[in-house]
């Protein structure tokens, strides 16, 4: 089995992730480019295949990866596709050891996420021009994304049913079908308040829309569009930060916790399924501190 052409395995090694996985192909291509990559060295280095590899040519190619300045994050995808490689050569009788078996993951230091300051996020909140109804709207949707720490996806996807005013609330269907309640603040309901008096109806007309914040078209606005305009208004703010599109839930979650809110609200509001996920923006809080002690502490 081990003479198989490298090429024909990894076809058939990507035919099945996406047969019992139904993985993109884009992370598809990304696995095959990994393997045609592994293939190449062993061939040149070790005179091997893929199915001929042993632990100790992987442990030499990752070593090679580590002196090329490879992340340990990208030395760690690229072991996760050599284990899915091996385990279904191993079901398939291809091989009779998985040599990627007894290979440690690299540790990896868990990223902050990305936030913006108070002053920062005034400042996108003041970038849209509110004389016209997209300004006004996006002002409205950028104050919502704020005041309750939502992902872009859920904002967008948002309907008028979901939203009680009086109640001052949002209910929210997030990851896995769960159904969360998140307050609005009186600033946002305000703010939405306006929004549903006037600027909504100029953009729709008499046409119907379910979702709360239309574009001209009369339909919702698609993720991407929206991440195109957060873009655009932290240029106009002056924001030189690189943005994700939940910088915003980021701030939320972070000034909530700089604050003193209590990491288990905070887990309820985002909607995170475990405490462990919110609990870097304790993490986010101690950078903080540290950088205002070593900025202003006379022995900092």
């Amino acid at each position: 089995m081990s003479a198989q052409p490298d090429d024909i395995v990894i076809e058939r090694f990507a035919d099945a992730l996406w047969m019992e996985r139904g993985l993109s192909q884009n992370t598809l291509a990304a696995y095959q480019s990994d393997l045609r990559a592994v293939a190449k060295w062993l061939q040149e280095k070790k005179q091997q295949n893929l199915l001929q590899a042993e632990r100790q040519d992987l442990l030499d190619y990752l070593a090679m990866q580590s002196k090329q300045k490879c992340s340990p994050r990208s030395s760690a995808r690229l072991l996760s596709c050599l284990r899915q490689f091996y385990q279904h050569a191993l079901r398939e009788g291809d091989i009779k050891l998985d040599p990627s078996a007894q290979i440690d993951s690299p540790k990896l230091g868990r990223p902050l996420p990305k936030s913006l300051t108070e002053q920062e996020v005034e400042a996108l909140l003041d970038a849209p021009d509110q004389g016209e109804p997209e300004g006004f709207r996006d002002r409205v949707m950028l104050e919502v994304l704020y005041a309750t720490g939502l992902r872009v996806s859920e904002l967008v996807a948002l309907r008028p049913d979901q939203v009680s005013l009086t109640q001052g609330a949002v209910r929210i269907t997030g990851k896995g079908g769960k159904e969360r309640l998140v307050p609005l603040g009186d600033e946002a309901v305000s703010w939405l308040e306006r929004f549903s008096q006037g600027p909504r109806y100029d953009l729709l007309g008499k046409r119907p829309c379910t979702e709360l914040f239309p574009t001209r078209r009369g339909s919702g606005m698609t993720r991407q569009a929206f991440w195109y305009l957060i873009k655009k208004h932290a240029q106009r703010a002056g924001i030189t930060k690189h943005l994700s599109p939940h910088t915003l839930r980021h701030a939320f979650a972070t000034h909530l916790v700089n604050h003193g809110a209590d990491l288990r609200v905070v887990q309820m509001l985002l909607g995170h399924s475990d405490l462990s996920t919110t609990q870097i923006y304790t993490h986010v809080a101690r950078e903080r501190l540290k950088s205002l002690h070593a900025k202003h502490h006379p022995r900092g």
